[in-house]
């Protein structure tokens, strides 16, 4: 049976998650720094309190984190912002998310990019999304898969976005990326401090950029469920 489409009222929220509240949202995401206007525009318009529990929805455009269960956060609008920002820079026509979690970032670089690949480890998070993702007509494919793994049928991939913080990258992702590819990670050092970190494939080489401190949930192995 296929599914309902969202009714008008469902995309366009009332009260906290009413196009004002989304409007104020992207007013702070310029006073951070966020200048992209298509990334601006894109979260805008699409709807993240459609993303979290109902009782969550209020809280939706609020500058924070938002628990999933699972362990899993939804990631502040900055920081959707801001890895957004990293990977439509380099225009890239092939893109492989790791950390489906709620699918909200992958409904804005869906919107962004030409082909999206995104793998989740966790059962009941990849079913939510996937929902989620088709009734929002969302051009993405997902996968429920260990994204230490990478999608090695669909490489290779110009941006690899990490959602989870790794210690040490595994090889099988660097090797993913196409020539010039770009991997955007939250890595983590010695002493715990996360980094996001732009690591861009030449040749057999990889260049490292440090960019800023972030917060991550740590990127583990397995599928559950």
């Amino acid at each position: 049976m296929p599914l309902p489409d969202l009714s008008p009222a469902e995309l366009r929220g009332r009260g906290m998650t009413s196009q004002r509240t989304r409007d104020r949202m992207i007013q702070r995401l310029i006073e951070q720094g966020v200048r992209n206007r298509e990334v601006l525009d894109v979260m805008a318009h699409e709807p993240r309190h459609l993303f979290v529990d109902e009782a969550l929805a209020h809280r939706a455009y609020e500058d924070t984190a938002l628990p999933l269960g699972f362990g899993q956060t939804l990631s502040q609008p900055l920081t959707v912002a801001r890895m957004t920002e990293l990977v439509v820079r380099e225009s890239p026509r092939r893109v492989l998310e790791l950390g489906t979690g709620s699918g909200y970032q992958t409904l804005i670089l869906s919107r962004l990019v030409t082909e999206l690949y995104s793998v989740e480890r966790i059962h009941a998070l990849h079913e939510r999304a996937a929902l989620r993702l088709k009734r929002l007509k969302a051009p993405a494919r997902l996968a429920l898969a260990d994204g230490n793994h990478g999608w090695p049928q669909a490489a290779p991939f110009d941006v690899i976005l990490l959602t989870a913080c790794a210690e040490d990258l595994p090889h099988e992702l660097l090797a993913q990326l196409s020539e010039g590819g770009v991997l955007i990670a939250p890595l983590a050092d010695a002493d715990g401090t996360q980094w996001l970190t732009q690591l861009r494939r030449v040749g057999e080489t990889i260049d490292r950029r440090r960019l800023e401190p972030v917060r991550f949930v740590p990127l583990l192995q397995g599928v559950i469920g």
